[in-house]
């Protein structure tokens, strides 16, 4: 299975910081992953997780080994990163982000996903009703 993995997910593997269904999505997709799936993103994917990662640690959230720990598990997974996301960014993905009243980066990852016909896992809520209404699918875990 491929899928487009939204950063909600990912960032979930490592903080532990939202409602307990959220939470057990986001394992859940770790296991899809871990069974052999791919996970699709734009190329904006990996500067997300950093941000999000050095804010954590600032902040005390994550120590340096538990960062560690969750970039050895992102190498570890089969994640492809899109190298046609900035092409599309001050076009197809601005368009996108209008019509659905996303930010860029929410609308990068929901471009990804119609341009591929690829589901989208993801928590953002503003996200997965736009995939839905565009036409396309969120990952179903069931």
């Amino acid at each position: 299975m491929r899928f487009v993995l939204d950063n909600s997910i990912a960032m979930r593997w490592l903080l532990n910081d939202r409602s307990s269904d959220m939470q057990d999505y986001a394992r859940a997709v770790l296991q899809q992953m871990a069974a052999g799936a791919t996970a699709v993103v734009p190329s904006l994917f990996a500067l997300e997780a950093a941000n999000v990662l050095v804010k954590s640690q600032k902040r005390g959230l994550v120590s340096e080994a538990g960062a560690r720990e969750f970039l050895a598990l992102l190498a570890d997974l089969d994640i492809e990163t899109d190298l046609t996301t900035h092409e599309r960014a001050l076009h197809a993905t601005v368009g996108i982000a209008l019509q659905h009243d996303l930010s860029a980066y929410d609308a990068a990852y929901l471009e990804l996903a119609l341009r591929e016909g690829l589901p989208l896992a993801t928590l953002d809520h503003a996200l997965a009703a736009a995939i839905v209404k565009a036409g396309g699918a969120r990952v179903s875990l069931t």
